[in-house]
């Protein structure tokens, strides 16, 4: 799932920092919420007992972080699954099952108390690859270290999305240890290939046993950890964008001409290069510039903002800052040089056309004159409001069809449509609802930049709404050096335990 471009909620000035167990003992009466007036029954009672497990649930974490579960390079796939079926059944899921599908297996599992309502919840067990030469602690050793935000896990997956995950187990763990159930039957979904864009898992979703399940839930959510690391102001999120994830590959062997192999540099003086050929390409599917999708008929679905989406974005644009935005993702531009309101505006509203990388030839250090015969270029295309992934790969194929680059192969690896959840939907009122008993600052915010499945949940046959929710904070996702916040040192942010403390209260919100 992707975060780094999620625009924060306001910005004060950072408090002094302090040891982490005076961090601590001052989160307690900033963010105490009495049992008269919580929605959550003997809400004291139980934080005691998350805080009694909260090293357990950090070894869980870590154990996880040590096995991962990588789809773009086929590792641990079966284990994977079968790690994230134990982990259900110890958290006291009834049943927790693998369930096949043509790429790699997901697990679905339920908990069924009886209750008169139903929460689906999703979860990833998968995560990116990595360069163990980029971290400062190594990714999959899953240490505990002190930053500037008091102690962290720093691993692979910390924060996307194994802490979050481990949070909600957590909450479970503790309802159990004080003799209760959950207030809501629950449904978890799980896959572990939603970091190459989800390609099978409507199949699981889908599936005779899963689907009428998901049906019948009121709701989902995928767990987070929202919380802004300076001001704990989380946004909640009424949609998403879709993506699609793809290669072009441009080659001697398909085109025709050039070579079928590497060949001595000096033969460019006669023999065409298929790398040039990507390039051309490429320049086909935007404007000059870079920023506008230029792709025949990409825009002709695409839905305008509506006013109330609008009047979101202008009032998210006053509670947040540029300069801390530009700081944290080391820019000094936005495209056109466009004020703070107007880029979210663009954020929120445009489709993109991305290369993620583009591999060719040698790229080790030095030179090698080599004429190279196969070149590639990894994109992503964000996708918008009425846009469908379906729709879009069929446009790429034609746009450079047109332009006489038939030859050009578009390898699809996943992807999947945008998504929309009514502001008036119980998954969002409860997250607004659990978001102030914890006093976190909030937003509505029309559209998440980044993607995940969320489709596969909102479209039919499931037709549920669904979003994101979780108190704490990580980063790094996609990125070296990710973590995931254990001991808070600033007040307004939640560590572990406070995020484990917000999923009992939405359940309980959800049942009310």
């Amino acid at each position: 799932m992707d975060r780094d471009d999620i625009p924060q909620i306001d910005h004060v000035a950072q408090p002094t920092r302090r040891g982490l167990w005076a961090g601590a003992a001052a989160l307690a009466p900033m963010l105490a919420v009495t049992d008269a007036d919580a929605a959550t029954p003997n809400r004291g009672a139980l934080r005691r007992i998350v805080d009694q497990q909260k090293e357990e649930n950090v070894a869980l974490l870590q154990d996880w972080i040590r096995n991962p579960t990588i789809a773009a390079e086929g590792l641990n796939i079966q284990g994977g699954a079968d790690y994230m079926a134990r982990l259900a059944r110890e958290a006291g899921f009834q049943t927790a099952e693998i369930v096949s599908t043509d790429g790699s297996p997901g697990v679905w599992a339920t908990l069924d108390v009886g209750a008169p309502k139903t929460l689906a919840v999703y979860f990833m067990y998968d995560v990116k690859q990595f360069n163990p030469a980029e971290w400062s602690s190594p990714p999959l050793e899953a240490r505990l270290v002190n930053n500037d935000l008091g102690r962290v896990v720093v691993g692979r997956g910390a924060v996307n999305q194994k802490g979050p995950e481990i949070a909600f187990l957590g909450a479970l763990r503790a309802l159990r240890a004080a003799g209760r159930q959950p207030p809501v039957n629950i449904v978890l979904i799980c896959e572990g290939e939603e970091e190459i864009g989800s390609p099978h898992f409507h199949q699981i979703a889908q599936h005779a046993n899963v689907l009428p399940r998901l049906q019948s839930a009121l709701g989902v959510f995928i767990p987070s950890a929202w919380q802004d690391p300076t001001t704990g102001g989380v946004s909640v999120n009424l949609g998403a964008k879709g993506v699609i994830e793809c290669e072009l590959i441009a080659s001697g062997e398909n085109w025709g001409r050039g070579p079928t192999r590497d060949i001595h540099s000096s033969t460019k003086a006669m023999i065409d290069a298929p790398v040039w050929r990507l390039v051309r390409a490429l320049d086909t599917l935007t404007s000059e510039d870079g920023n506008t999708p230029a792709i025949d008929g990409w825009f002709e679905n695409v839905r305008p903002l509506t006013d109330r989406e609008r009047e979101l974005i202008q009032m998210g644009a006053r509670n947040t800052s540029e300069e801390d935005y530009k700081r944290r993702n080391g820019v000094s531009h936005f495209i056109d040089d466009l004020p703070w309101a107007q880029a979210l505006e663009r954020l929120a509203s445009q489709p993109t056309v991305n290369i993620e990388g583009l591999v060719a030839g040698y790229t080790g250090p030095g030179g090698m004159t080599i004429l190279p015969h196969r070149g590639v270029a990894k994109l992503d295309m964000r996708l918008v409001p009425n846009q469908t992934r379906a729709e879009c790969e069929a446009k790429l194929r034609a746009h450079l069809d047109a332009r006489g680059f038939n030859d050009v192969q578009i390898n699809v690896s996943g992807g999947y449509d945008p998504t929309e959840t009514a502001e008036s939907s119980a998954i969002v009122q409860a997250q607004l609802a659990a978001y102030r008993q914890a006093g976190a600052r909030t937003a509505l915010n029309p559209r998440l930049a980044g993607s995940w499945p969320g489709a596969v949940f909102t479209a039919a046959p499931v037709s549920i709404p669904a979003g994101q929710f979780g108190l704490g904070h990580g980063n790094g996702a996609h990125a070296p050096n990710e973590y995931f916040l254990i001991d808070s040192s600033n007040p307004r942010v939640q560590g572990l335990s406070g995020a484990v403390m917000g999923f009992i209260d939405i359940m309980y919100e959800l049942a009310r």
